[in-house]
């Protein structure tokens, strides 16, 4: 039976604070649908002090930011976005487009479509999330998107540097400096100056998932990726006390709605991590955020076994599962609902945030159980089509086509089928919803 050293928010305080967000988000999205750009410029006033004629920047500001780069930032840049690209690569050619005769005279197949356009969002409040960049326009290119548009917020009171630089290496086809509810609902919507696109992609705070959330299905979205969420597995052969604990605190600093969770199978080992974590806070630069995420939403769970640790991570479907077990492998094996596996000390979930290669935008609140996280399958379409190349063919379905539809009484469905098997079959069937034909009325 596992016990919990210490336990976050409760469910009613996490449900009261998503009431208050989903009120403000309907509030804003409305707005942006009744007076486009004027609620935009009101809204980033408001919210980033920031105000211009065009959000869209010019090539001369897309130019200057890629510019201001040290050959050093860029060569990391570089480094990063490559590493995303080939893997999305690889992942693109996996998806292959398929068609087969499952029948004689029957061809089914599938094509693989890109989507028109996708809006990627990159955080930039609090930390210039640059690695966003990577991840939604790279990501989108690869599979063949033709249009894709990225926001991102200011930045001290300008264009972000770095993740303006990011967008424009990624290939981005506009850049905009917006952020927040106004640039989700801005490139879902659409506004005088800003072409809505058909899908949206990438993480950001609680408002910018609830956006995404409420204009799903106006337009198409990755996942629900809201403030991060990382699960810490470990044991004592697998870890340290202190690598446990940077490795939580390295994620909560995204801000103080960030759960970290630890699940071990030892008590010394989970008391030693959280006298750990107290001794950072100390120390640690980001710690003002860290220590809300930590104190409002950090748990410490005791496991008795391997087998009931996977049983917990599962129900939790943490963003981020980061395993440093005496057998990371068994989690792998065993484990079905996460956003990312991190297996093994000498890896972490930063190495996932910014240049391993894999994607870092990935479902949270539970959403792994029925969702992965972004991939280049996002952006594209997964579209069938039928042919019927011999009249036998045509016959042979109709009849169980017809019979089929008989059952369930659609009558015009049913004499779609008629009607061929009529003119391949050389069958008098009747007209649906008559009666069969007898010797005397097909004489």
């Amino acid at each position: 039976m596992a016990i919990y050293l210490k336990r976050g928010a409760t469910a009613e305080a996490k449900a009261d604070a998503d009431r208050k967000v989903r009120d403000i988000v309907e509030a804003a999205l409305a707005d942006i649908e009744a007076r486009g750009d004027v609620a935009l410029r009101e809204m980033s006033n408001k919210f980033d002090g920031w105000d211009r004629a065009d959000y869209r920047l010019s090539q001369a500001e897309i130019d200057a930011c890629v510019n201001s780069l040290t050959p050093q930032e860029r060569k990391d840049i570089e480094f990063a976005q490559t590493q995303v690209r080939n893997f999305a690569q690889i992942q693109r050619d996996s998806m292959k487009d398929v068609e087969v005769e499952t029948l004689p005279g029957v061809v089914l197949g599938h094509k693989n479509l890109p989507l028109n356009s996708a809006g990627c969002y990159v955080p930039g409040g609090k930390y210039p999330l640059l690695a966003s960049a990577h991840m939604s326009v790279i990501t989108a290119k690869v599979a063949g998107v033709k249009r894709v548009i990225t926001c991102a917020p200011p930045f001290q009171g300008q264009p972000a540097r770095a993740i303006v630089a990011a967008q424009a290496m990624a290939g981005a086809d506009a850049i905009y400096a917006l952020g927040g509810i106004q640039a989700v609902g801005a490139m879902a919507i659409g506004t005088e100056t800003i072409e809505p696109v058909d899908i949206l992609v990438g993480p950001g705070n609680a408002y910018v998932a609830e956006a995404k959330r409420q204009l799903f299905g106006r337009v198409g979205i990755d996942l629900f990726a809201g403030p991060t969420e990382t699960l810490i597995i470990a044991d004592e052969i697998g870890c340290d006390p202190e690598m446990a604990a940077t490795d939580i605190l390295g994620q909560v600093e995204h801000g103080p709605d960030s759960p970290g969770v630890l699940l071990t199978n030892s008590e010394k080992f989970a008391r030693e991590t959280m006298a750990e974590i107290d001794r950072l806070l100390e120390i640690l630069p980001t710690a003002e955020h860290a220590r809300k995420a930590w104190n409002t939403f950090g748990e410490v769970i005791v496991a008795d076994s391997y087998e009931e640790m996977v049983a917990i991570a599962d129900e939790i479907a943490s963003e981020h599962v980061q395993v440093m077990t005496a057998d990371p492998d068994y989690f792998l094996n065993n484990m079905s609902n996460y956003g990312a596996l991190f297996l093994g000390n000498r890896t972490n979930v930063s190495f996932g945030d910014k240049v391993i290669g894999t994607n870092h935008t990935l479902p949270t609140k539970k959403a792994a159980r029925y969702t992965g996280g972004l991939w280049v399958g996002k952006f594209i379409k997964t579209c069938t089509y039928q042919r019927v190349t011999t009249d036998e063919a045509s016959a042979l379905i109709g009849e169980y086509c017809s019979r089929l539809c008989a059952l369930e009484g659609f009558a015009g469905h049913g004499e779609q089928a008629n009607i061929r098997v009529r003119r391949f079959g050389g069958r008098n069937v009747p007209y649906a919803g008559q009666a069969e034909p007898t010797p005397e009325t097909v004489a």
